[in-house]
C-alpha cells in the first residue's frame, strides 16, 4: 500500500513539474522580440487545442466549456 501511494506522489510531481507555463518558458529560453513572438503565439496555439481537447473530454458545452477552455488557456500561457 505505501508502495502505491509513493507512486502516485511521484507521479503527481511529475505532472506538475511538466506544467510549466509557456510565459515561464521563453523566460528560461531568454527569447526577446521576434523570436519570442513567435515562440508565444505557438505556444498559445498548443494550449488551446489542449484546452479544447481536454474539455471534449469531460464533456462541456456552452458557457462551461467557454469558460474551462479561457481558464485553462490562460493557465498553460502564464498571462
Amino acid at each position: 500500500m505505501r508502495l502505491v501511494i509513493a507512486l502516485a506522489a511521484g507521479l503527481a510531481g511529475t505532472v506538475h513539474a511538466q506544467a510549466v507555463s509557456c510565459k515561464a518558458t521563453a523566460g528560461e529560453k531568454n527569447l526577446r522580440g521576434a523570436a519570442l513572438a513567435s515562440f508565444m503565439k505557438k505556444c498559445q496555439a498548443n494550449a488551446t487545442k489542449a484546452c479544447k481537447v481536454t474539455a471534449a473530454g469531460n464533456k462541456l458545452s456552452g458557457a462551461a466549456k467557454t469558460s474551462f477552455t479561457t481558464r485553462c488557456v490562460r493557465d498553460k500561457v502564464g498571462r
